[in-house]
Order: C-alpha cells, then structure tokens, then sequence
C-alpha cells in the first residue's frame, strides 16, 4: 500500500494544483502531499532494509535496498524543495519574476512523481519511459523564470538529454534482444541479473556502453555533462535543489544497475569504464571550480564531481567501497539541496549570482551567510559533514584493494576541489564589500526549510542512525560484489 501512496499522492496533489482553487491553495497542498510521500518512503525503506524488498501491484511496483535508498532522498528532497518553493516562488512573483504558481506547482508534482517511479518500477522498458519524463516535466520548470538565459538553458538541457536518451534506449533495446535469446522472459533488473550468463558478450557489451554514455548525458558525466551548469544555474533554486540533488542521482541509479548485470556475465568488466568516466569527471569539475564566477554554477558543477565520484566508488568494487557510494549519494542529496537552498535566499537579498558582486554576506544577511559556508563545506567535504566521511570510506576500500593510483588521483583531485570551493565561498561570506549590501528579506518558509535541511546535514557525518546504515547496507549489497 504504501508504493502505490507514493504514486498517487503527487498525482493528486498535481492535478489539485491546476483547478481554480489551486490558485490559493497550491502551495499548502504539494507541501502536504510531499510530507505524506516522505512518511510513505520512510516506511517502505524501513522495510526493504529488513526485508530486502517490497512489491506492490502485482509486482509491477518493487523496491530493494538500492531502490529504497534513491526513494528516500527523492522523498525528502521533494519535501524540503516544496516547503522552499512556498515563500520563494511566492518573493519571485512580487519582483516581477513569473507569476503562474498553478503551472509551478503542477509540473512540480508531476516531476517529482517521475523521478519516484525511477526507483519503483520493476519493467525496465517502464523505467526508461520514467526517466525521459523527468526531461520533458523538468525542461518547462528549468525555463520558468522566463529569461532568455533560462529559455536556452531548458533547450539545451532538452535536446542533449534526449540525444542521451535515445542512445539508452538503443541499449534497453539490446538487453531485450539479449535476454529473449538467453530465454528470459521477465525484463526485469532481476530478469537481466538471471539472463546475463547466457547473453551473448555481443549483446551486453554494447547495451552497457549505449547506456553509460546516453544516461551519463542525463546524469552531467564528462564530456556530456555540458548542459548541466546551464540549467542548475537557470532555474529557481528549489527545482536547482531537485535537479542537482536527486535527479541526477535517479539516472545514475539506473547506471549502477548494470554493475551486477555486468559482473555476472563471463568476460566482461565494467570497472575500468566506470573509473575511467568517474575520475575524468571529478578531474573536469576540478578545473571548472577554479575559474568559476557563478555560485549557482558552482554548485552545479560540485554535482558532476559526486557522481564522478560515486561512479568511482562503484567501479572499485567490494562491499566497503559500496558502501561508500551509497553514503556518498545519500550526503550528496542532502547537501546539495541544501546548497541550492542557501543560493536562492542569497539571490533573493543581492539579485545577483556573480561571485564577484558577493562580498560581506555575513553582515548583510547572517543566514544567508551561515547557510552559504554551511553548505559549501558540506559539499566541499569538510569534517564532520557526511561527503567527508563517504569519501573517507571510499579512499579506504581503494587502499585496501590496491588502487593505489585511483586512489592517489581522487585523493589530490578532491583536495584541489575543496580548496577551489571554500576560496569562493569565503570571499562570498567574509570579503570586504566596495559598498554596503542592503539586508536581506527571507521568506518565513524559507527560514524553516534550512533548519529542517541542515538536521540531516549536520547529524549524519558524525553518526548514522542505525536503520539508515542498514538501508545503507542494502543499498550497497544491491551493487553487486
């Protein structure tokens, strides 16, 4: 029962949101709405850690470890973006900024619903369908600002996704051609799982690399990752937080999927492929944090970083090293929310997301201030903060595999990246302004929402309750061996 609450719940709520009344109640509702999915998925990843798994509907809904684990954060994220969504979309429009908040918080329902089905439905074909959705709903919130920056950045967010998208589903394709020929006929992960030492090495081989590249788009791995800065930096910061936080992370779900598909098929090793994009994209994000001059892409670029380095962690294999992936998504949704969070307050008080133009924040606005340096050590992966302790877990397993120049390379990329990142902030929060910033005005569900994100923030670096570290556990058994 409680999968198919988290499906109807959004649908509702979205569909609520577009009546006349929605016009004064959209708000309240989707915050309500979001706060019953979050419940929902709480329960449900409570169970699967005990259990290994749940299913509803005939099985066409089911959720694993791995699964429950991408639920929760989509869950929460969902619900702290839409309680921030309440004041801020709310301030935009009294500056002028867009004014449809039935279209806002309809689309916003809907994609969050998307992105909820990514990890529940157990038909691969069905999964494809709901990931390319979250394109197609997030493409009309990425331009809602309705700037001509934002309408280019929703274009090319559009049309290289779906280029990424089709060179997926060519590789779904194979694995469906794959499967009928080892005589499978449930396309499930399961199905895939028990098909794979029968399939032809010239089925899977190219279906993996199809899917690597053409949801690698979806997720910003480099090369393919251009997009992304474009329209982290477009949108409002609330949908920033969705799509930076968990959207990502929903689509390189998918791509750890493979791992155990792959790992079970004789001769073949996805491994290498995995390190090799992972590491050139932390590398990338690396060089991109030192001349950046937008905060918001900053942020954005911090993504591409994470997924590199979850993607590392999944191809250095063994239990530890999962684990450290697991961790590593979960403190990347929480703190990168939270970041988009503390960028959009800031851009409420200086209208503007220049790096330069930012100097003195902590005495114009001591929030924005602290919520900035809060979140930009977080994702940077300073102690006690949960990036630190993924990351430490991480370069572990590496070292106590034998990965020495993986590891070695993380270790100094990461390190030039926290250094790159704290420089920029810092100026931000303490630099010495040419002329004093007026105070900034946050909105009351503004303030709420950063003290409801930095709990989690705050609390699962320095200790993880123990029904998180058994989802944790799940999720990284999930990845294979």
């Amino acid at each position: 029962m409680e999968l198919i609450g988290i499906v109807v719940a959004p649908v509702l709520a979205g569909g609520f949101s577009l009546l006349p009344v929605g016009r004064r109640f959209a708000a309240p509702v989707t915050v309500l709405a979001t706060a019953g999915v979050l419940g929902l998925a709480v329960a449900v990843a409570m169970q699967a850690a005990r259990t290994g798994r749940v299913e509803a509907s005939g099985e066409w809904l089911t959720c694993d470890g791995l699964g429950a684990l991408v639920l929760l954060l989509v869950a929460f994220v969902g619900f702290t973006a839409a309680l921030f969504s309440w004041g801020y979309i709310a301030e935009r429009g009294k500056r002028g900024g867009p004014r449809n908040v039935q279209h806002y918080y309809g689309l916003y329902n809907l994609f969050v619903l998307s992105m909820l089905l990514v990890p529940l439905l157990a038909n691969v074909a069905l999964m494809w369908i709901a990931v390319e959705l979250t394109t197609l709903l997030s493409a009309f919130l990425v331009g809602f600002e309705d700037t001509p920056e934002a309408l280019e950045a929703a274009w090319k967010y559009v049309i290289l996704t779906t280029l990424g998208a089709v060179l997926a589903l060519l590789g779904f394709l194979i694995l469906y051609w794959g499967s009928r020929v080892a005589g499978v006929e449930a396309f499930t992960w399961a199905g895939l799982i028990e098909a794979a030492p029968r399939m032809p090495p010239a089925l899977l081989w190219p279906a993996f690399l199809f899917i690597l590249v053409g949801f690698g788009t979806k997720v910003g791995l480099v090369p393919m990752h251009t997009w992304l800065p474009d329209a982290h930096s477009q949108a409002p910061a609330s949908i920033c937080a969705l799509l930076s936080g968990v959207e990502t992370t929903t689509v390189l779900y998918v791509i750890l999927r493979l791992l155990p598909v792959v790992d079970v098929a004789p001769g073949l090793d996805a491994r290498p492929w995995f390190i090799g994009f992972g590491l050139l994209s932390v590398a990338i994000a690396t060089l991109l944090f030192i001349h950046v001059r937008d905060f918001k892409r900053m942020f954005a670029f911090s993504t591409v970083e994470h997924m590199g380095i979850i993607l590392v962690a999944a191809g250095l294999g063994g239990a530890d090293a999962h684990l450290g992936a697991a961790y590593q998504m979960t403190g990347h949704a929480i703190a990168k929310s939270f970041c988009f969070f503390a960028a959009g307050v800031t851009v409420l008080g200086v209208g503007t997301q220049d790096i330069a133009a930012v100097r003195g924040l902590v005495r114009s606005s001591p929030l924005a201030a602290i919520a900035l340096l809060a979140g930009g050590f977080a994702i940077a992966g300073a102690p006690p903060f949960a990036v630190f302790m993924s990351e430490f877990v991480i370069l572990k397993a590496g070292l106590a595999s034998g990965q020495y120049l993986v590891v070695g390379l993380l270790a100094v990329l990461v390190v030039i990246a926290f250094c790159a990142v704290m420089l920029h902030v810092n100026r931000m929060v303490f630099g010495v302004a040419e002329q004093e910033m007026a105070a900034v005005t946050v909105p009351r569900s503004c303030k709420v929402t950063l003290a409801l994100a930095a709990i989690p923030l705050l609390i699962i670096g320095i200790y993880v309750p123990a029904p998180l570290y058994d989802l944790l556990k799940a999720a990284a058994s999930a990845m294979g061996g």
